[in-house]
């Protein structure tokens, strides 16, 4: 599907598009719903952090793009960090935080279904020149692993499905080849 322009005006998020070019991010939003773009967009309220911690990882040396609505920095081609933003707080978050040691103590698990902590949460952009070292330090880390080629093992898991869902897929061979080729997401 293509992505087209915010459809300003209807107030539907479903109607949104996301961005395609990270300097919109900072600018009007990531486009996800209806504040996309007014004084109400979460952007807005945190843009002096976001623009500090773009700073920080343009300043190591990463690419930066949008994904997902959001910029996302990357070397090689490989996702580092993204930056995203709420109306409680904005975010860093590192993609493959598994491999991270965080001796600071600073990364959180951004919900209860997560595997491994993974993200720095911020209320202020003060936060964010209080850790400037912190964030430094765990940028260098992340662009070592993705330097190196160093991806977190994964781990197995299984998925206790509904017994009306296995019969479905024990009874219909393209549907359980279709629902095993699905992301475990």
């Amino acid at each position: 599907m293509p992505v087209l322009p915010y459809k300003q005006g209807t107030g539907s998020a479903r109607e949104a598009a996301l961005i395609t070019d990270p300097e919109d991010y900072f600018a009007k939003g990531c486009g996800r719903c209806a504040r996309f773009d007014t004084a109400g967009c979460s952007t807005r309220k945190w843009a002096d952090g976001l623009a500090l911690l773009r700073a920080l990882c343009l300043e190591a040396g990463l690419t930066e793009e949008a994904k997902w609505g959001h910029p996302c920095y990357s070397l090689s081609g490989r996702n580092i960090v993204l930056l995203g933003a709420f109306r409680t707080d904005f975010h860093m978050t590192f993609m493959n935080s598994a491999l991270m040691k965080d001796p600071e103590g600073v990364l959180e698990r951004p919900g209860p279904n997560s595997q491994h902590a993974s993200l720095i949460r911020f209320t202020a952009a003060a936060e964010v020149s209080g850790r400037t070292s912190v964030i430094r330090h765990y940028l260098q880390e992340a662009v070592g692993f993705a330097a190196a080629g160093v991806k977190p093992p994964r781990a197995p898991r299984s998925v206790d499905l509904p017994d009306e869902l296995t019969e479905a897929l024990d009874t219909d061979p393209d549907l359980a080849e279709a629902f095993h080729d699905l992301t475990p997401g």
